[in-house]
């Protein structure tokens, strides 16, 4: 996606139960008080679980965002934020993944639980 192109974001590590991406904060992805914005880390749990999930499906079905919940644990100041999900179910219709996110120090930073929907093939 250009989006993500735009942030920056690169796959860390495919996993076989979901995915690990990370972006580097450069001063543009950055609030007022010079922390990375709730918005970079929200998209970043987005982006985890999206790319997740469509790398286990194979590239061949499309899916869509229907829930997005975030808790934010400490301010993010560091060079990257990496986001690693893991699908704790995955339906015909529907698919949870839990995203941790960590600063450039191992520290969660955020928890979120993403839920995407599978669209039928070719909608």
């Amino acid at each position: 996606m250009d989006f993500n192109r735009y942030l920056g974001i690169e796959i860390r590590e495919r996993h076989e139960d979901g995915m690990t991406i990370r972006v580097a904060l450069r001063p543009e992805l950055l609030n007022i008080a010079g922390v990375a914005h709730g918005g970079v880390t929200a998209t970043m749990a987005d982006a985890a679980a999206g790319m997740g999930l469509i790398s286990l499906l194979g590239g061949k079905q499309p899916v869509t965002t229907t829930e997005l919940k975030i808790n934010y644990l400490l301010p993010v100041t560091g060079a990257y934020l990496d986001a690693r999900a893991k699908f704790v179910r995955r339906g015909k219709t529907l698919a949870v993944a839990q995203v941790d996110l960590t600063d450039d120090q191992g520290r969660l930073v955020a928890i979120a639980l993403v839920t995407y929907m599978l669209l039928p093939k070719g909608e």
